[in-house]
């Protein structure tokens, strides 16, 4: 594979996150980024500021949705909150590891969607027992029929998924390019490291929205990932 096929095989697999507070801001990012970013994740901040709309704004624009709601509540509320992003066309929400949780959010499923990914531990967070944590959420998620989990992009977390069961995808947060300022992040990974260790899909906002180019940024980005793709052969 060459790099420029390596590229090819990442820019898919690039999630930006739209951490911004409007509509307007968000619909700005993604007309700078379209040439290279296709996969966009919507949290809690932009959810309330913008609503579903901006779901289906992304979905009608031909762009994929990561909807990062981390959603906790009683099992009807959650099936049916899953069931409601699904019909919105997300392609992934994200829920608390809570074996109810979990149990109700594969039931809120309709035709296989939303994707539904298992927050293990917040990349903010220190932890030094972090691939016990990781093994027993995948544990439950294979238990519940959950599709993948939420794992910082270290090699010994997505190793600790993997061994429960290859076929649970892993989304990494926490991307910091080489060099670059981690921030609140505490259990950061750069683009090629991740991908090298076997991430599905790694997540990247600030190193991208607060760049001067933020579409060059992403580009650098994404050169980092075809190298960590290339390393695994």
């Amino acid at each position: 594979m060459t790099h420029e096929e390596a590229i090819a095989v990442a820019r898919p697999r690039l999630i930006f996150a739209l951490d911004v507070g409007s509509a307007a801001e968000a619909r700005e990012y993604v007309a700078r980024l379209a040439p290279e970013v296709s996969f966009f994740k919507i949290g809690l901040e932009l959810f309330i500021a913008a609503g579903p709309a901006m779901v289906e704004w992304l979905v009608g624009e031909g762009h994929r949705v990561f909807l990062d709601l981390k959603i906790l509540d009683i099992a009807t509320t959650v099936g049916r909150a899953v069931a409601a992003a699904g019909r919105l066309g997300a392609e992934v929400v994200t829920v608390h590891a809570e074996p109810a949780v979990l149990d109700a959010a594969a039931r809120g499923k309709v035709g296989g969607r939303p994707q539904v990914f298992a927050v293990s531990l917040l990349t903010s967070e220190a932890c030094d027992f972090a691939s016990d944590r990781v093994a027993k959420v995948a544990g439950m998620a294979v238990a519940c029929g959950i599709d993948g989990l939420i794992v910082a992009g270290h090699a010994e977390e997505i190793a600790a998924v993997r061994a429960v069961n290859p076929a649970l995808a892993v989304i990494c947060p926490g991307i910091r390019p080489v060099g670059s300022d981690p921030g609140d992040q505490r259990r950061v990974a750069t683009p090629a490291a991740a991908m090298a260790a076997g991430a599905d899909y790694l997540v990247v906002g600030r190193p991208i929205r607060d760049a001067a180019d933020p579409l060059a940024a992403a580009q650098a980005i994404l050169a980092e990932m075809a190298e960590g793709l290339l390393a695994c052969g």
